[in-house]
């Protein structure tokens, strides 16, 4: 195991951010038709997401239903956006908690002071963030390596009061599957399957599939 005075955690950290998949900046947007199931119901609709993120659900009355499928997709591209690695951390440093088999855990002093991150073989694998005024907490097992920088593909997620560090939410379990489109190497979200404990502890899936894509011009 490396000396941890060898450990160099913001670059292991840029290296990683640097590998996630993004999307490139003239990104137009894309259409395509929206299934959304649970508990044997299912929902067909369209979608159009164009250039400002802001998706557009179709021909679905239920505006919960709504509203559920407009946040996976916003939420999905949110993260495809390319940020500089020196505009979002330029003022956070990055320390050595632990170097195990699961990989290099280092907390964020600075600017985003008490975030955590986890990084193994160039991938973040864990994340502890505060955003919004609660702690959001990220564990992934899978990723999917596009060639042009990794995809996160089966996750957990759970948020946690930043004062009392209880549990505030179920925990959701993800799976995510992805499909290349278009000649420019686009990886667009084609299913997500989220499973969680309801509030009688019985087991509850969601799944929203996302078919017939198409990149706008």
């Amino acid at each position: 195991m490396e000396n941890s005075r060898e450990i160099n955690c913001k670059e292991i950290f840029r290296k990683a951010y640097e590998n996630r998949y993004t999307w490139k900046n003239d990104f137009n947007g894309y259409q395509g038709k929206c299934i959304f199931f649970k508990n044997n119901n299912m929902h067909k609709g369209n979608f159009v997401l164009g250039k400002d993120f802001k998706p557009n659900i179709q021909k679905i009355e239920d505006e919960k239903i709504v509203k559920s499928i407009a946040s996976q997709l916003f939420e999905m591209c949110i993260h495809r956006v390319k940020r500089e690695f020196e505009s979002v951390h330029a003022e956070n440093n990055f320390n050595l908690l632990r170097n195990s088999e699961s990989g290099i855990e280092m907390s964020v002093s600075g600017k985003n002071q008490g975030d955590k991150y986890r990084v193994k073989n160039d991938c973040i694998n864990m994340v502890y963030r505060k955003i919004h005024g609660i702690i959001i907490e990220i564990f992934v097992e899978e990723f999917l390596y596009t060639g042009k920088g990794s995809l996160s593909k089966k996750y957990s997620s759970q948020s946690i009061d930043p004062d009392t560090l209880e549990v505030k939410s179920q925990k959701l379990e993800y799976e995510d599957e992805f499909l290349n489109i278009g000649k420019e190497d686009y990886w667009i979200l084609n299913s997500r399957t989220i499973k969680y404990l309801n509030q009688n502890q019985e087991k509850e899936t969601q799944k929203f599939v996302f078919e017939d894509l198409c990149l706008l011009n």
